[in-house]
């Protein structure tokens, strides 16, 4: 193979990668900013719901609930399934670690019932098996909060463990272990006023858009300087040569 035959070859070469590396970081780029318009998109929705009429108990049961139906206020009346509780571990509200305590209401007219997050608890990091006490009157309350998916699952070593305390929790178990025939695929977030023990700074949606914003400008101009790069060492500086030595076609 000549020198001109392998100068051909390695042009074509780095032409190659260079064509697939603008390909990869641009396609990135582009990517990017359609996760930040997704988000966009989500905020808006959940904006949207949070500003609508809050469901009753009868509006919650009725029909069949979507993703849709999320982040949408309810104000719900019923009873608390008495002895029907779990606190979840590893809950962090405001910087500090603690519980989520989850009760099972029973609606007012029906035989359903649907958990609720009530609030998150400090626990006890001297007695770490201690329960908080909390307040659950046995007469018909009144819950203002919004809906939701089921509590997140979180990593957990071994099987799971039945208790008052645990890591995560099954909706399907949780009616066969309470006896009570709690909707499905929905929770409730419990708003309104904070007592004296149970919190509920409930973290909103943050899209975090500016940071995909920010990934797709970095992503951009890595393809920018590969670009820029290809021009140079294989356009402009080979063509500057050959002119500094005569050698230029044209």
């Amino acid at each position: 193979m000549t020198t001109a035959d392998k100068g051909r070859t390695r042009f074509w070469i780095v032409t190659l990668v260079a064509v697939l590396s603008m390909g990869i970081t641009a396609s990135m780029g582009i990517w990017q900013l359609s996760r930040a318009a997704q988000k966009k998109a989500l905020q808006t929705a959940i904006a949207t719901r949070s500003a609508l009429p809050a469901w009753s108990g009868a509006e919650l049961l009725a029909g069949t609930r979507t993703d849709e139906d999320l982040h949408r206020p309810v104000t719900l009346t019923g009873r608390w399934v008495p002895g029907a509780q779990v606190f979840l571990d590893n809950r962090p509200m405001g910087g500090r670690s603690g519980f989520v305590l989850l009760s099972p209401l029973r609606l007012s007219g029906s035989e359903r019932a649907v958990l609720v997050q009530r609030g998150w608890v400090a626990r006890n990091f001297q007695d770490r098996t201690a329960l908080p006490v909390v307040s659950t009157p046995p007469d018909e309350v009144r819950v203002e909060g919004r809906l939701a998916p089921p509590p997140s699952q979180l990593f957990e070593l071994g099987a799971a463990v039945d208790g008052p305390i645990r890591q995560n929790v099954d909706l399907a178990r949780l009616s066969d272990e309470w006896g009570v025939a709690l909707l499905e695929g929905v929770s409730v977030l419990q708003t309104g006023p904070a007592d004296a023990t149970l919190l509920r700074e409930w973290p909103r949606f943050a899209g975090d858009t500016h940071k995909h914003y920010g990934y797709a400008v970095q992503w951009f101009a890595m393809c920018a300087v590969i670009a820029a790069l290809y021009l140079w060492f294989q356009i402009v500086l080979p063509r500057s040569r050959r002119r500094t030595h005569g050698t230029d076609p044209r």
